[in-house]
């Protein structure tokens, strides 16, 4: 089973047991927590929600507190005017592993079976 959810505007495609990194959160290593929502519940009967699948949930363990991503070089160049600006970011990130995925138990009038 799978689900896709969005967390604070972005969107991911997760499976129990997956790991991946997310935006920064607040929280020590092992914590469990409720990830976004759940535009989808996928499966042999996909589930797509209207906009979101009303009781559907999926929780994740916070594995590493902050992981940095891959550095960004920003360089900033004007013609005939000798101003370059070369600066680099790294994106911090929060390390989870998606422990459960909780479907919906009642199909209320929001949901849309997908055959």
């Amino acid at each position: 089973m799978y689900a896709i959810i969005r967390d604070r505007g972005m969107q991911y495609r997760v499976e129990e047991g997956q790991v991946l990194d997310i935006a920064l959160i607040d929280g020590a290593s092992e914590d469990e927590f409720e990830l976004g929502e759940v535009l989808v519940l996928g499966g042999s009967q996909p589930v797509i929600g209207a906009p979101i699948v009303s009781g559907a949930s999926v929780f994740a363990k916070v594995v590493q507190e902050q992981v940095k991503g891959e550095k960004i070089i920003v360089f900033k160049y004007k013609n005939k005017k000798r101003y370059r600006r070369r600066t680099g970011h790294r994106q911090k990130y929060t390390r989870v592993a998606i422990s459960r995925i909780v479907g919906s138990n009642n199909e209320s009038s929001g949901l849309r079976d997908v055959a």
